[in-house]
């Protein structure tokens, strides 16, 4: 087995007893900021202003964030919050969902860039509007490859501190945490006996699935179609391996990620099937935008 030493805090500061960084905590910040980087460098390659990507990107991130907790919230209300309804606000004592982040950025990255694209329409009644400021379909096939690599480096922490209960395994690959502050021992396995490394599997599979879209990147067509696939190869990941984690059963033996899983595939598969179409691959030739302050841009906006 792999045993996993390791406390689930880089620190817990004694002076406030409500401080504390966790390893899940810091790897979820790295994540957050990779994927900002990503969508920032790569915008160019999809004709868009990296400045309104990233605007588009903090929309996201709260969104993720709101999203997340409250797919956490919904899943083990009876077991943590049913009590105590105000420690749903106590975000930082952990407790997020990786569909919650997913979902919820969707909608939130959406929302604003709908609502950017509106205005723009209001400032040309006249009908002559511009080409979308906002195209949520590019933003979202920017995005695609970015968070199957960002959720596994947020995995990494999830990891260290021993979250997500699995089932026992007496294989070589089962991990087993045995420090005193893991998260596993609150789990039936993984801290007196080896578990299943489910994100580790996660993991694989997330970058399997990278491997695909990077190959397609600029070729499934038309916009939004590589997102699209994106849900698709990770609800087929996630549900199979949520049959090895030990998270609430909702009904007929399956988890609540068990049930998005399937909502997400019977959306995406139809969706593919009968819209998505292969192209050849068009030579990347990245936009060039003018940097400088949002004062001057929008001069050079109302000039032109």
């Amino acid at each position: 087995m792999i045993e996993v030493d390791i406390s689930s805090f880089i620190f817990d500061a004694d002076f406030v007893s409500s401080v504390t960084v966790s390893w899940h905590g810091f790897f979820s910040f790295v994540a957050v900021l990779t994927a900002v980087l990503l969508v920032g460098r790569w915008a160019p390659l999809y004709q868009l202003d990296p400045d309104d990507v990233l605007s588009v990107a903090v929309w996201a991130i709260i969104g993720g964030v709101i999203g997340a907790r409250v797919v956490h919230v919904i899943d083990t209300w009876d077991a943590i919050y049913t009590a105590n309804p105000l420690r749903i606000l106590y975000i930082w004592k952990g407790g997020i969902a990786v569909w919650g982040a997913i979902l919820g950025g969707f909608i939130g990255g959406s929302a604003y860039a709908w609502l950017g694209n509106y205005w723009e329409r209001r400032k040309h009644p006249d009908g002559e509007a511009p080409p979308s400021k906002f195209p949520v379909g590019t933003l979202a096939d920017l995005t695609a490859p970015a968070l199957l690599f960002v959720q596994s480096i947020g995995r990494v922490g999830d990891i260290i501190n021993g979250e997500h209960c699995a089932r026992a395994t007496e294989q070589f690959f089962g991990f087993q945490w045995v420090h005193p502050e893991t998260a596993a021992r609150i789990c039936a396995n993984g801290f007196t006996n080896a578990a299943h490394p489910v994100i580790v599997l996660e993991m694989a599979w997330n970058m399997l699935a990278l491997a695909v879209i990077w190959q397609l990147r600029g070729r499934l067509k038309p916009a939004g179609m590589i997102f699209a696939l994106y849900i698709a190869l990770y609800s087929i990941g996630r549900f199979g391996v949520s049959f090895l984690r030990e998270d609430r059963i909702w009904a007929l033996g399956m988890q609540e990620a068990h049930y998005i899983a399937l909502l997400m595939l019977a959306i995406t598969i139809p969706l593919l099937a009968f819209k998505a179409r292969l192209t050849e691959r068009a030579e990347e030739k990245p936009a060039v935008f003018e940097r400088g302050t949002r004062a001057d841009r929008r001069r050079r906006q109302r000039k032109a």
